[in-house]
């Protein structure tokens, strides 16, 4: 194994694995702390957490098994991923953990990007923007778990570390891999442990990668991998592998537990010429509603693209967590969908389709798996996943990622269509 990624949840994992097999590396997704050795055909593997809002102290302890079984595999590069809108909290696990990975592999001076620009999310002076909105104004300052308050990087990462952070500007992205590398080595003389560095653009993304060509810790999106296979690629070490996805037809679901405004689009997208469900919360923390009415409502609508969807506007959900306090709330949707899922598929499921990475981490852990074959691309950022122990094809979708019609879109691409 080449490159390493840790993924602080499912359906980011599957969004920066989607990214290396783009870039011509066999890559494998591990769900949940391995405990086995990678194939050997592996070229990069992503191990998936579900750590992204648990305490820093659980987050760290999970990422540094995880830098350690890479290590073990051979890795020489290791990417700590987490959301392109940078989903935390003030008290939030992101730097401790960037910090926590860098002191173990005795490096400073490491990147944090969390740039997508495919996706609308660029980093320009240090300020995250989703599309022309400042973070903070676009929506995810409503996050029902991890509302996102301050759009300047390196201000709210401050109240997570140790070290200071530091700054890499376009001014300097703009002249290439060999200034950034040397801005990066500065930060590092400093005492900068972690250093913003502004995006916007992938061409931005691949000098970033150039800077990075060896180093081995960085973090960040997706995007941040955008040049990694290339660099292995081109220092020989790795020739071009092809992945092992495999599409699978039979009966579908589709689950979204996210309340992003991209995934209350898709809901009503779909719901226009599909059956769907609506999860009413209260019906669920009173128990009035449970999976045996999903598996129904799966059971009467099989064939016809049948959705399932808590999804809510920020209001609702507000109004929700006041009634019955925001973790419980959580968690108990988590495993409404969770045992939900695992039921559908004992009874014969084939194609399942997730949205939210809170509920797919879920619904993933309930399934039992262990590792997934990455396959073609459904939108930026999602692809098809196929399990390598059961005839199970699925898609892990971000809240905030896919076009419009991405339900139709999945659930084609997951039988190969």
């Amino acid at each position: 194994m080449e490159l390493g990624v840790i993924a602080d949840d499912f359906t980011g994992a599957s969004d920066i694995a989607n990214t290396i097999a783009k870039g011509g590396l066999s890559t494998v997704q591990f769900l949940g702390l391995p405990d086995r050795p990678a194939p050997a055909s592996c070229q990069a593997g992503v191990v998936a957490l579900k750590s992204r809002s648990i305490p820093a102290g659980d987050a760290i302890a999970q990422s540094l098994q995880a830098l350690d079984w890479l290590k073990e595999q051979g890795c020489r590069q290791v990417v700590f991923k987490y959301c392109s809108t940078f989903d935390s909290t003030p008290a939030g696990n992101i730097g401790q953990v960037g910090e926590a990975l860098a002191e173990r592999l005795g490096v400073k001076g490491v990147v944090a990007c969390p740039a997508f620009p495919t996706t609308g999310r660029t980093i320009y002076q240090g300020h995250l923007f989703v599309g022309d909105r400042l973070l903070n104004e676009s929506g995810m300052e409503s996050h029902p778990l991890n509302p996102m308050t301050d759009s300047d990087l390196r201000r709210f990462l401050r109240l997570q570390t140790a070290d200071p952070v530091g700054l890499v500007p376009w001014s300097v992205v703009r002249r290439g891999g060999a200034a950034i590398r040397k801005a990066l080595d500065d930060a590092a003389a400093q005492g900068e442990t972690l250093v913003i560095v502004d995006a916007v653009s992938d061409d931005d993304l691949y000098a970033i990668g150039e800077a990075l060509d060896g180093v081995p810790l960085l973090t960040g999106g997706s995007g941040i991998a955008l040049g990694l296979a290339r660099n292995i690629l081109k220092g020989g070490t790795a020739t071009a592998g092809s992945g092992s996805f495999a599409p699978v037809s039979g009966d579908e679901m589709i689950l979204a537990g996210s309340c992003s405004n991209a995934t209350r689009g898709q809901v009503e997208r779909h719901a226009a010429r599909h059956p769907t469900l609506r999860i009413d919360v209260g019906a669920v923390m009173d128990g009035r509603l449970g999976p045996e009415d999903i598996l129904a409502f799966a059971r009467e609508h099989r064939g016809k693209a049948p959705l399932a969807y808590s999804s809510s506007t920020p209001a609702e959900v507000k109004a929700a967590q006041e009634r019955h306090g925001r973790e419980a709330v959580a968690e108990t949707l988590d495993r409404l969908f969770a045992e939900a899922a695992r039921r559908l598929v004992e009874g014969g499921l084939r194609r399942l389709v997730v949205a939210g990475g809170e509920t797919s981490g879920a619904v993933v852990g309930a399934l039992g798996l262990r590792s997934l074959a990455i396959g073609p691309e459904i939108d930026p950022g999602v692809p098809a996943l196929s399990s390598t122990e059961k005839p199970l094809a699925l898609a892990l979708k971000s809240g905030n990622f896919g076009a419009p019609d991405f339900f139709e879109k999945a659930l084609a691409t997951l039988e190969g269509a």
